[in-house]
């Protein structure tokens, strides 16, 4: 996945330190700038823990077929026995 490698590159700047190694610059937006980004920041870390959750669990089902059958199998019974 891309942005997992950008996550590695170790020729990246980080965020505490400038490309130069010197302290970061202060920020000129708005609190609430940087909070609405902050929110989107936070909403697509949570999309992609979702994507990598789900391939886990795909990975885990393909590899170990018995046990997902018998996941799928007590799931059908939980929503057969489920009263609306």
């Amino acid at each position: 996945m891309p942005e997992q490698d950008a996550r590695r590159d170790p020729s990246r700047p980080t965020a505490r330190a400038g490309a130069d190694g010197t302290a970061p610059r202060t920020d000129p937006r708005t609190a609430a700038e940087r909070a609405a980004e902050t929110e989107a920041e936070r909403r697509r870390r949570r999309a992609r823990f979702l994507r990598e959750l789900a391939e886990a669990r795909a990975l885990r089902d393909r590899v170990q077929p018995r046990r997902a059958k018998a996941a799928r199998l007590r799931h059908a019974m939980r929503m057969r026995t489920f009263r609306w």
